[in-house]
């Protein structure tokens, strides 16, 4: 497959990745032996829509009180259930990210337990947090993040005697991994045809809903239009038909991306209407991808996973057809905003 080093999958998700399990029980352990009133996911750009499908997840399988925030909102709007007694969680791939450095100062400064993903070693981030997993390596960190993330959420819902399935729910994390390999190989050619045929596409919708409204929104924002200058628009299955179906033509690309959890018929109703408008409907459904040795009761919190990492097929496809690297950028990191 195009820039796909599948040892280097295997070493840095599945050999590295799960190791941190026992780390993160300690850490959760700790905190809920403590005691906390909320958890709060906080992020920017890429970083916050990763937290949304956490979010998700907790409002609709626990009573822990959650709030997913964008870091620089969140220092400004003096948010009124953050408190000493909070934990505030925040991924970063580089450890250096401006927006989520100060958001951290600010969880500090109001007392909260910190906790980071970091990628990148030894950077400001990493140093700043009360627990921090450091994985290693930029590379494939999203798909890592995601992995540590499922065992971060469900240990708190554990804790919490929310979730009596952790035993079970973890030895599949175990498999997750391989079942990515498996997606993204399915997926590499239909990946491909999608770069080739889309190339020269100046606009995109992007549909999603439920734990896949955040991987909708990053791709749309973090890989069409940061990487490779596209177009584009996320737009919520809930929220479609209120105004966004009006911009749909014959010609408009639209992308529907389809998961497993309670809001996939939102995304069913956004599929009738649009094969009936245009003749550019993309439909990625994770239903579509064998998931050896997952339950189906677990099949739709790992359809993030699963999703972001066919997608990622499409980005260097795209990167190639369009001759645009994906590391291009003329303002981000470069010049002071």
């Amino acid at each position: 497959m195009l820039k796909f080093d599948e040892e280097l999958f295997v070493k840095v998700v599945e050999k590295e990745g799960l190791s941190f399990q026992s780390q993160i029980e300690e850490i959760v352990d700790h905190i809920c032996h403590k005691g906390y009133s909320n958890i709060f996911l906080i992020g920017a750009g890429g970083t916050i829509a990763m937290m949304y499908p956490y979010e998700y997840i907790l409002k609709s399988q626990s009573t822990i009180h959650v709030h997913a925030e964008i870091a620089a909102e969140f220092i400004v709007m003096n948010h009124q259930h953050l408190s000493e007694d909070s934990v505030c969680i925040f991924t970063s791939v580089s450890g250096t990210t401006e927006d989520t450095i100060a958001a951290v100062e600010y969880c500090r400064k109001k007392g909260a337990t910190t906790i980071a993903l970091v990628a990148e070693p030894n950077t400001p981030l990493t140093k700043m947090v009360d627990f921090c997993i450091t994985t290693g390596s930029e590379k494939h960190s999203f798909d890592t993040f995601f992995m540590l993330l499922y065992m971060f959420v469900f240990r708190f819902m554990y804790n919490n005697n929310e979730f009596p399935q952790y035993e079970q729910f973890t030895k599949e994390v175990s498999l997750l991994p391989q079942a990515i390999l498996s997606a993204v190989k399915s997926f590499d050619q239909k990946a491909e045809e999608f770069a080739i045929k889309y190339k020269d596409t100046e606009y995109h919708m992007m549909v999603g809903s439920g734990n896949l409204w955040g991987n909708t929104y990053s791709y749309a924002m973090c890989i069409l239009e940061e990487m490779q200058w596209i177009h584009a628009k996320s737009i919520h299955a809930a929220e479609f038909f209120h105004g966004t179906l009006e911009l749909v033509v014959e010609d408009t690309s639209v992308i529907l991306l389809k998961g497993e959890d309670e809001t996939r018929p939102l995304v069913d109703r956004v599929e009738r209407f649009a094969e009936k408008i245009t003749n550019n409907l993309t439909i990625i459904d994770t239903k579509d991808f064998t998931l050896d040795g997952i339950s189906e009761e677990f099949r739709k919190h790992f359809a993030v996973s699963i999703n972001w990492a066919v997608l990622s097929r499409i980005s260097v496809y795209l990167e190639r057809e369009r001759n645009h690297p994906l590391e291009l950028r003329r303002y981000y990191r470069k010049v002071e905003y």
